[in-house]
């Protein structure tokens, strides 16, 4: 059963500390990230895992309710000095939200199809 259907179906299977953050995210592997990235035509590089643990780091500590909007707000912050959201739309092109998170493994915020919330489709 996909993770979305058995929260949906069981909501009290998914885990949360007493904050309400995730104790542990889906089952995910680096390997699994490479096939999911290849899909998207991304070659992983060392930059691309730094965003990817990051979303992943982000995504766990606010679960359900990350919104498009503040991992986009976070990841520009969080690689300000690697050149902000324009260097992440070089190394994610389709969205640095939509395609690191599907990369990561976890849920796709909703609004990521929307341009203005880090998709360019």
């Amino acid at each position: 059963m996909s993770d979305i259907l058995q929260h949906i179906r069981s909501p009290a299977s998914i885990q949360n500390d007493p904050d309400g953050n995730l104790l542990e995210l889906a089952p995910w592997s680096e390997d699994a990230a490479v096939v999911r990235a290849q899909e998207l035509g991304i070659e992983m590089s060392n930059d691309h895992w730094d965003v990817v643990l990051f979303v992943r780091d982000y995504y766990r500590g606010r679960g359900e309710k990350a919104k498009a909007r503040e991992i986009t707000k976070a990841l520009v912050e969080e690689f300000a000095e690697d050149g902000g959201k324009k260097w992440l739309y070089q190394l994610f092109p389709r969205g640095p939200v939509t395609q690191a998170s599907h990369i990561a493994g976890i849920q796709v915020p909703g609004g990521t199809n929307d341009s203005s919330f880090g998709s360019t489709h």
